[in-house]
């Protein structure tokens, strides 16, 4: 069965095992398209970039429209490696190009895993020849769980159209937060379109997703974000057919970031932030992104306890100015937080109202008419037992 990046017309890949994890499971991944792709990509803004990252960053800067793989691995992030780092990963592409009879210019390179250790060249190098053999229409699965660290499950997400089609797989559960969420992500569709054109729908499609996420607010060194598109249904996207197709891979992008949420490090809890009555997106998204990365908040709701103010605190250290008498706050449907006061609610609703696997909190600036959402979770006592242990 085709699912997530197979599911656009003659795209293949394949995920195998090459000895990086420990566990022996699945660790490298190939995307590979038969036709030569358009491509787009948005990449960590941490200053501390993995050699993946300054290398696709390069090899996109020269050759953005004839893409033909991407390769994966987990369990090595190659970061901070230096030269000797960027020389593994042009010998993975190298490889990879050799593999697939194309050029090293036409694969790009994700890595991910632990900071500071050198890839373990032998394995991968072997486990390419592996994943280039058995690449396939159906190996879509088998990709997405190789790209996996501390995740609990692979994420996919596809929508087929009446003329094309996007799909889509992605890691991350710990170290995600927004300007670019720490995570690796491939999007695939069979649509023609040129690089700017994609470039800009993905630009868009990431500002309202992945951007909107965070876990822990700890920003990665390798967050890459890769879609490409072969053409191979033979509808174009022209101008006029932008805006649809934008809307189409911001679908597609909010699922997969939605997902990164939902399996983040100890998660029990999904917690969507709207902020309303705000002067602007910009500001609405920033009170958002404060409140989602409060360690008291987080934790609270892992406890179960409505602590409100604990909200309304991170609203006032965001760096917008906000005027809390003219502020109101819901946990769910009930008000809890009007005008500068407590209201006059009942302590046993706004418990429930949090109880749940899913929460909804809104607040409202009382400043104006934009709005922005982000997503979130709790913060337990497993996050911190998975990252106290992460290297061992």
């Amino acid at each position: 069965m085709s699912i997530g990046v197979t599911t656009p017309k003659e795209f293949r890949a394949s995920g195998v095992a090459c000895g990086l994890k420990k566990t022996g499971a699945l660790d490298l991944a190939l995307v590979a398209s038969d036709h030569d792709c358009a491509c787009a990509g948005v990449f960590t803004t941490n200053q501390v970039k993995a050699a993946p990252v300054v290398y696709d960053q390069q090899t996109l800067a020269k050759n953005s429209g004839a893409m033909r793989a991407v390769v994966i691995n987990s369990g090595c992030a190659n970061a901070c490696t230096g030269e000797p780092g960027l020389a593994d990963t042009r010998a993975t592409a190298d490889a990879t190009a050799r593999a697939l009879g194309c050029r090293a210019d036409q694969v790009l390179v994700l890595s991910t895993g632990v900071i500071g250790q050198r890839l373990p060249m032998e394995k991968i190098l072997a486990g390419v020849n592996n994943a280039a053999q058995n690449l396939s229409p159906t190996g879509g699965a088998d990709a997405s769980r190789a790209i996996m660290t501390t995740d609990t499950r692979p994420k996919v997400y596809q929508l087929p159209f009446a003329n094309y089609s996007i799909g889509g797989m992605c890691k991350g559960a710990g170290m995600i937060h927004p300007n670019m969420a720490t995570m690796l992500a491939v999007i695939t569709t069979d649509a023609k379109i040129a690089p700017a054109r994609l470039d800009r729908a993905l630009r868009v499609a990431v500002n309202a997703s992945f951007n909107r996420i965070s876990v822990d607010g700890d920003m990665s060194t390798n967050d890459t974000l890769l879609v490409l598109a072969n053409g191979a249904s033979g509808y174009e996207i022209r101008d006029s057919e932008l805006g649809d197709f934008t809307n189409a891979l911001t679908q597609v992008a909010t699922n997969l970031a939605q997902q990164l949420v939902r399996d983040g490090e100890g998660a029990t809890k999904f917690v969507e932030i709207a902020i309303t009555g705000a002067r602007d997106e910009s500001d609405a998204a920033r009170v958002a992104k404060s409140i989602a990365n409060s360690p008291l908040t987080k934790t609270a709701l892992y406890g179960g306890d409505a602590n409100w103010g604990r909200v309304v605190c991170a609203a006032g250290y965001s760096g917008v100015a906000v005027d809390p008498a003219k502020m109101k706050l819901w946990f769910g449907d009930v008000n809890v937080f009007a005008n500068g006061t407590p209201t006059n609610f009942d302590e046993a609703d706004s418990t429930r109202a949090i109880a749940g696997a899913d929460i909804f909190i809104r607040l409202d600036l009382g400043q104006g008419d934009a709005r922005a959402t982000v997503w979130t979770c709790d913060l337990s006592h497993d996050y911190v037992t998975i990252n106290g242990k992460y290297r061992t």
